[in-house]
């Protein structure tokens, strides 16, 4: 059986909003497995003297559960112990 959890992330750049989202699925690759799909939700920047200093994206990453077995025991595991 497949799952997938989804998790909002918001990123950050100096670039573009582009760079923004490149910037934020590599970091969330290096702590996440399995990342299937994102979401763009929203885009918004801030500005400093009328002009774009930082471009933010909110982000919905998905990625598919690990089936790896878990280490914690389940109760029939802990009845047999």
């Amino acid at each position: 059986m497949k799952s997938e959890k989804h998790i909002k992330i918001t990123g950050y750049s100096n670039l573009s909003w582009k760079d923004a989202i490149v910037k934020s699925i590599e970091e969330a690759s290096k702590t996440l497995n399995h990342l299937t799909s994102i979401t763009v939700l929203e885009q918004r920047a801030n500005l400093q003297g009328g002009k774009i200093s930082e471009y933010l994206v909110d982000l919905d990453i998905v990625f598919q559960v690990d089936n790896a077995p878990s280490l914690i025991p389940t109760n029939d595991e802990q009845d047999s112990l």
